[in-house]
């Protein structure tokens, strides 16, 4: 999708690391919140954000402790800091971990933190206790789905083998659940499309378009072909996020750079169904939070004052099956 650049990144894959000044950082900020338009959206929902604390007795399974950039205490109130200031109302907490108890640790803390509008857990279908399980934590209205992929060691394309997993994945769908998927590549966008033939009432948001597509010409037109085959199914949505690239050890702001990958997306899932998602904090080994708010703040204010509400909300309270007022 972007030529010459370096790869896509997401909560297993520790990318480069862009180093900003305290000036620099201070003058990106300012920036953006004085480049804000007047007619932007009302609110902004960051669909794919990370909460975790190192500090606790049993630790956390994610981040690996030799990342220094993320191995920390990563808290709601450090987000708000950060995010609030530049118009983002709502998040929606994506698992940073494979351990039950820590979907409980993330409703917790969302009852302290009135950001948190939604979180998307972590549970295994297929396995004999999943519905119980599912029952259990679905109780709290803001547990919205759960994310399935290639992470903690499990695999789309063998899970979909299991006739218990895609009956697990029915359940949920009656349920009214959505699932995000994790770590996206071309043979992931294609189980994807196998999973919605399969259920097609299960809603389904593809993490981290757009990403880098091998150079092989088979594997780009497979990708290319399934891409579009998905952007005529009304119940799979796309979360554009992970979008800045580094480029000679700096990341290009030029909407135009962007652009192309964009409106591929674009012309595939138009308007109603792609929505705004930062993988914040580890979106900061590429850029700081707000120069990557500002890349698809730009792109999607040429789209229009309406295009903008539904990318950075209105979207994902259908994708998600928000509360109404959420956020």
């Amino acid at each position: 999708m972007f030529e010459g650049v370096e790869a896509a990144f997401d909560t297993l894959a520790t990318p480069p690391v862009l180093i900003l000044s305290r000036r620099e950082f201070i003058g990106t900020t300012a920036a953006v919140v004085s480049a804000a338009e007047p007619d932007g959206p009302s609110k902004i929902i960051d669909t794919h954000v990370h909460f975790y604390d190192p500090s606790r007795p049993q630790g956390v399974p994610w981040p690996p402790k030799d990342d220094k950039l993320l191995y920390r205490t990563v808290l709601p109130a450090e987000f708000r800091r950060i995010a609030e200031p530049l118009g983002v109302t709502g998040a929606i907490e994506v698992e940073a971990s494979p351990w039950l108890e820590d979907n409980q640790w993330v409703l917790d803390l969302a009852e302290k933190n009135p950001i948190i509008v939604g979180t998307v857990g972590d549970l295994q279908p297929g396995t004999s206790d999943f519905r119980k399980r599912l029952d259990r934590f679905r109780k709290n209205r803001r547990f919205r789905g759960i994310r399935c992929g290639n992470l903690w060691g499990r695999a789309l394309e063998a899970e979909m083998k299991d006739p218990h997993f895609i009956s697990d994945l029915k359940f949920m769908a009656d349920a009214g659940l959505e699932m995000d998927t994790a770590n996206p590549s071309p043979a992931l966008i294609a189980d994807v499309l196998r999973l919605s033939s399969r259920i097609p009432s299960l809603r389904i948001v593809i993490d981290h378009l757009p990403i880098d597509v091998p150079p092989e010409p088979q594997i780009r037109r497979k990708y290319e072909t399934d891409l579009q085959e998905l952007g005529k199914r009304p119940q799979v949505y796309v979360k554009v996020s992970n979008v800045p690239r580094v480029v000679k050890g700096r990341v290009p702001e030029d909407i135009d750079y962007y652009r192309p990958a964009l409106d591929r997306l674009w012309e595939i899932f138009g308007p109603d169904r792609l929505i705004y998602g930062s993988n914040w904090p580890v979106s900061g080994h590429v850029a700081p939070y707000p120069v990557a708010l500002r890349i698809v703040q730009k792109y999607f204010a040429t789209k229009g004052k309406a295009a903008s509400e539904k990318y950075f909300w209105r979207n994902a309270t259908i994708a998600y099956g928000l509360s109404p007022g959420a956020a």
